[in-house]
C-alpha cells in the first residue's frame, strides 16, 4: 500500500510522496478500462476528467456518482455530465451514473488492464481533487494506492455492486433528481431592478389572477443557426444580436450579446387583457427579480424592459448560461460556431420554452408617484407537445 496526499501547506509533500491526483493520472495512463464511484463531482473536474480519457489509452470508462439523487444536484454540473455521458455513450467507452437508493460517499477508483483490475486508489478524495477551484483548494485530502491484486479485486468487485442496475441508473434516466438552480448574478448590481427576497416572490404569486398569457420562445434548432433569416433566428429577437447593427454601414458593429425583446404575435396582443402600448407595469419573475417593463412598437407586438433591451436578456440567457447550456459571447461576429446562439435543443435541455405572462391583482408605486399594475413572468414549459 502507497500512502497518496493533498500537497498544502502546512501539510505539503516531503520526499518520495505522491499527490493524488498525479497518481491517479498515472494509473489512467497505464489503464484500458477505468470505473470510479465518488460522492461529488465539480464541474472542473467533470471536464478534466472528460479530457484525461480522451487522450488516453481508455477504451471504457463508467463514473458513478452518489450523493445528488437525495441532495439535488447542481444544474450546471448536471447539464455537464448529462453531455459528457451522451459523448462517451456515442464514442462506445461508457457512462455517467447517478446512485439512486441511498447517499453512497464512498471514494474509490478502480485501474484495469486487459480485463483484469491492477490497482486501486481508496481515501477521501472525490473526483474534484482532478482540478482544484476555488471551493476546494484548501481542502485537504488522503488516499491509499494498492497494487496487489486481491485487494484490486476487491474494490472493483465492490465498485461493480454500485453500477448495478438495482443501486444506480446511467444520469439520462434520473430525470426526477432534483436540480439545484444556480443563483443569477446577470442582473446584480443593475440600478433598475431589484432584487426580491423568495418570500415576496410567494406572496405576488399567490395574487395571481386568471389574466394570463404565454408567450412562445421561437428560436432554431441547432442544426438551422447558420440560417441568416428572419424565420429562423430573428423571428423572436431573442438571437437578434447575430444581426449586424447596420446603423452605421459603414462601420457595423457587433450586437451586445443580451440584446432581447419579445415578439409577441398577433393572436395574443390582440386578446382582451394584454397590456397597452407603452403603458409601464413591473414584472417579478419566478426567481426573484423586479423591474419596469412596457410594449412597444406597432400594435405593441413587442415586450422589453423599460430603457433597456438587456434585461430581459440578461435574465432568461442569464440562467441558460448559469446552467451551463449557452456560453456568453463578447463578440457575436467573431462567434463563428454560433455558442451564443439560444436553439431548440438549449431550451429543451432547460426544460422549458416559453414565458408565462400573468397579471396579479397587487400593485406597486414607482418612483414618480404612479400606481402600476404587477405581472408575474415565468419561465416555464408549454403545454404543446406537436
Amino acid at each position: 500500500m502507497k500512502v497518496l496526499y493533498s500537497n498544502m501547506l502546512p501539510l505539503g509533500i516531503q520526499d518520495n510522496q505522491e499527490t493524488i491526483d498525479e497518481n491517479i493520472r498515472q494509473q489512467i495512463s497505464k489503464a484500458d478500462k477505468v470505473e470510479i464511484a465518488v460522492g461529488y463531482v465539480s464541474l472542473a473536474s467533470l471536464e478534466e476528467l472528460d479530457r484525461i480519457i480522451c487522450e488516453s489509452s481508455v477504451k471504457q470508462i463508467t463514473l458513478v456518482i452518489g450523493m445528488y439523487y437525495i441532495e439535488g444536484m447542481p444544474e450546471k454540473i448536471y447539464y455537464t455530465a448529462l453531455q459528457i455521458n451522451k459523448k462517451w455513450k456515442d464514442m462506445g467507452i461508457g457512462e455517467v451514473r447517478i446512485v439512486r437508493p441511498l447517499k453512497y460517499h464512498g471514494k474509490v477508483y478502480c485501474f484495469y488492464k486487459d480485463g483484469k483490475p491492477f490497482s486501486a486508489v481508496i481515501g477521501s478524495a472525490n473526483l474534484s481533487v482532478l482540478k482544484l477551484e476555488a471551493s476546494n483548494r484548501r481542502q485537504y485530502e488522503i488516499c491509499s494506492l494498492t497494487e496487489d491484486f486481491d485487494e484490486a479485486l476487491k474494490i472493483s468487485e465492490f465498485i461493480k455492486r454500485v453500477i448495478a442496475p438495482s443501486c444506480s441508473v446511467n444520469i439520462s434516466e434520473a430525470s426526477d433528481m432534483p436540480l439545484i438552480r444556480e443563483q443569477n448574478v446577470s442582473l446584480t448590481g443593475i440600478d433598475s431592478v431589484d432584487e426580491l427576497p423568495k418570500t415576496d416572490v410567494n406572496i405576488y404569486m399567490k395574487h395571481k389572477t386568471e389574466l394570463t398569457f404565454t408567450l412562445p420562445l421561437k428560436v432554431p434548432a441547432y442544426d438551422e443557426r447558420f440560417m441568416d433569416d428572419t424565420k429562423h433566428y430573428t423571428q423572436s429577437n431573442i438571437n437578434v444580436c447575430y444581426s449586424l447593427d447596420t446603423r452605421n454601414p459603414k462601420k457595423p458593429k457587433s450586437r451586445d450579446w443580451y440584446e432581447f425583446q419579445i415578439t409577441v404575435s398577433s393572436k395574443i396582443y390582440s386578446l382582451p387583457g394584454y397590456p397597452e402600448k407603452n403603458v409601464p407595469f413591473y414584472i417579478v419573475t419566478d426567481d426573484g427579480f423586479m423591474f419596469k417593463a412596457h410594449t412597444t412598437s406597432q400594435n405593441n407586438k413587442q415586450l422589453s424592459a423599460v430603457g433597456s433591451e438587456h434585461i430581459l436578456g440578461r435574465w432568461l440567457k442569464g440562467r441558460l448560461e448559469n446552467a451551463g447550456l449557452v456560453k456568453h459571447v463578447l463578440d457575436t461576429q467573431a462567434d463563428k460556431d454560433r455558442v451564443g446562439m439560444v436553439t431548440k435543443e438549449v431550451l429543451a435541455a432547460y426544460g422549458c420554452d416559453c414565458l408565462t405572462f400573468t397579471k396579479t391583482d397587487k400593485t406597486v408605486i414607482d418612483d414618480e408617484g404612479n400606481e402600476l399594475d404587477v405581472w408575474i413572468v415565468e419561465f416555464s414549459a408549454s403545454n404543446d407537445e406537436g
